[in-house]
């Protein structure tokens, strides 16, 4: 084995660059979890989670939550918060929500309420569904719960409802028409609503999402309805039900100064409306706390040129400043961070089941009588290669005659047995073209193209549509890496494809070293050893946004727990088993036991029919029985 050391490993995969804190890698080549990074003696072995998964009989792929590290980053966030606005002599409090939207898992969602409680960290929805849920979880009546997005009766309904069992929940006005609607709701039923208006910035956020915010963003009032809506209030004697005003600018801000803007211009309306007589209790900056996906701290799309210390001081400092300047009280600040709660808890572990390479099957290419001359030409060029002075003219010759004996088989001048001994020799050349030039100065255009074409496609048992959608649908980068072996030296050059029918599901975009790119070095498959990878930072938005396809449904769920006394510093405390095909086949509105009966009645017309005896027959039948009841996904090694 070349000499390999965890500096290079970590030097190529950038592990403790994305990892939070969290994530870093062992001197044994596994990833190590530290959940509680306040308390670094307790250290987990990713391998050593493997291990029990394994034992206790759970099929891969699985998403593995680390829930201590959920529960730190709540404390982080809410602590960070208080100690600024000591430090800054802030006379406001600060009362963050997580937006559900997020991640609306019951189990990550119950863990944000407890972890939260402390500080009186609340909830935030943004449809009835979530605001059905919040009602229900968010029960802490110190906390804040905040209602965002469109709204109808029904909604308003159901939030007058929380007010009226003693809650703190703000209904944010999106459009005009939905403060007339609110108000006169409120009034037959005679419960005060606390209002909240959304502020439409002419700040935009800097990333991928930036279009979420400016003025021609979906949600929110431009100053003049704000003004329109606040005189409104005031002549139907509830000026004093306006407590809070929201702004947004966009998810995953990649760059700082996006948030000073936004909260010079957002302190500025709030001191404004202070000035006209709306005593507001409440700033909500909003979303876009953004995490480190890339591991670059850039303005990287992936990335974010801050950290969490720094956000914070930004928007407490930003909205003191703008206070002091005007005269004006300093409101409580709210907070909607979501991503960066809960993306680092969560990863997807998929074995790798198989590899694809176009140099992978080889024909005997000896030379025998009659044979064509594209054949004897490519084979001369591939013995003589060692001689060879021009090699970008041995490129252009081995890839000419390999489309001109493509077009020659299409004639039927080539037969598909020498068409096999030209692709076999093509193949070749590139490889030892590609070792030429991996230590050259100079390469060729088209000869930086091989590491590609050359590369293996390894096949990975998950879908990429139902645990990293974000990837397929606005090619987020999620950091990809081998869960164990990062001692050894990775020898093979990959792409990951999923074991859908689509040939949308593959990932290949990557993060090696401080640069993106479309191959990742990992190791190569040994033979009765198992594989993985993990796709980590899955936490916001890919567990919840997979869809049905291919029937695939939702992974098995390991949740995990770290533990001191335990010699492995860690227990299992709940496996959430993942979807049955019996069960995605009844969201699509199939009828399974109609479905194993209808079989059956095939496999005993066969029986009649002489085809099949009835033992065979009984076996089938439970086999399609026990089908229907297992998992989805490609069943691997025990």
């Amino acid at each position: 084995m070349a000499e390999w050391s965890i500096e290079e490993a970590e030097k190529l995969y950038g592990v403790s660059r994305w990892g939070g804190g969290y994530f870093t890698i062992g001197e044994n080549g596994n990833v190590h979890v530290t959940p509680v990074p306040a308390d670094p003696s307790i250290r987990i072995d990713f391998k050593a989670v493997l291990d029990e998964i394994r034992d206790e009989g759970v099929q891969f792929p699985v998403v593995v939550r680390f829930h201590d590290v959920l529960r730190s980053q709540v404390a982080n966030l809410n602590t960070i918060f208080r100690d600024t606005i000591a430090e800054a002599e802030y006379n406001g409090q600060y009362h963050g929500v997580y937006p559900v939207k997020v991640n609306q898992m019951r189990e990550v969602v119950e863990e944000i309420v407890d972890a939260g409680e402390p500080f009186n960290y609340g909830l935030e929805a943004g449809s009835k569904a979530e605001l059905i849920t919040v009602l229900a979880l968010n029960t802490n009546e110190e906390s804040l719960t905040v209602l965002n997005g469109y709204k109808d009766e029904e909604f308003m309904k159901l939030a007058l409802l929380g007010r009226k069992l003693g809650r703190r929940i703000v209904v944010v006005i999106e459009k005009y028409s939905e403060l007339t609607l609110l108000v006169k709701t409120s009034k037959e039923l005679g419960i005060e609503p606390i209002i909240g208006m959304r502020s439409k910035m002419t700040v935009k956020g800097r990333g991928k999402w930036e279009s979420s915010g400016g003025e021609r963003a979906k949600f929110g009032l431009t100053v003049a309805e704000i003004l329109k809506a606040a005189r409104y209030l005031r002549e139907e004697g509830m000026e004093h039900c306006f407590k809070l005003l929201h702004f947004h600018i966009g998810s995953q801000l990649t760059d700082i100064r996006s948030v000073k803007e936004a909260m010079t211009e957002g302190a500025r309306i709030y001191a404004e409306l202070h000035k006209l007589g709306f005593p507001l209790d409440y700033v909500d900056v909003g979303g876009g706390l953004g995490i480190d996906y890339d591991g670059s701290a850039s303005t990287n799309e992936s990335s974010r040129n801050y950290n969490m210390q720094e956000y914070v001081a930004d928007v407490v400092y930003g909205m003191k400043e703008v206070c002091d300047q005007e005269g004006v009280p300093h409101p409580n600040l709210v907070s909607e961070s979501g991503r960066a709660i809960t993306a680092h808890h969560s990863c997807v572990i998929t074995e790798i089941v198989g590899e694809i390479r176009s140099d992978m099957a080889e024909v005997d290419t000896t030379p025998v009588d009659g044979e064509h001359v594209f054949v004897r030409n490519i084979r001369e060029l591939c013995e003589t290669f060692d001689t060879q002075t021009n090699m970008q003219e041995v490129f252009n010759d081995a890839s000419q005659w390999k489309e001109q004996a493509m077009d020659a088989f299409k004639l039927r001048v080539l037969s598909l047995d020498e068409l096999g001994k030209i692709e076999t020799l093509y193949w070749r050349i590139m490889i030892r073209l590609r070792d030429y030039y991996s230590t050259a100065d100079y390469v060729p255009e088209e000869i930086q193209g091989l590491d590609y074409s050359l590369s293996s496609q390894y096949l990975a048992n998950f879908s990429v549509f139902q645990s990293a959608a974000d990837t397929w649908a606005i090619d987020q980068l999620l950091p990809v890496v081998p869960v164990t072996r990062m001692n050894e030296k990775p020898d093979v050059n990959c792409s990951l494809v999923d074991i859908t029918c689509d040939s949308d599901g593959k990932i290949d975009q990557f993060t090696v070293g401080r640069e993106i790119t479309d191959i990742l070095p990992m190791h190569k498959l040994k033979k009765d050893e198992p594989y993985y990878v993990g796709l980590f930072l899955t936490g916001a938005y890919q567990d919840v946004m997979g869809d049905m396809h291919n029937l695939f449904g939702r992974l098995n769920e390991v949740h995990i727990y770290s533990y001191d006394d335990d010699p492995q510093d860690f227990y299992i405390e709940e496996v959430v088993k993942g979807s049955s095909v019996q069960d995605v086949l009844e969201i699509m509105q199939y009828n399974p036991r109609a479905m194993a009966s209808d079989v059956k009645r095939m496999i005993d017309r066969q029986i009649s029919s002489g085809n099949l005896n009835p033992r065979e027959a009984v076996k089938w039948t439970d086999f399609y029985e026990n089908c229907l009841s297992g998992y989805t996904y490609m069943k691997t090694r025990s």
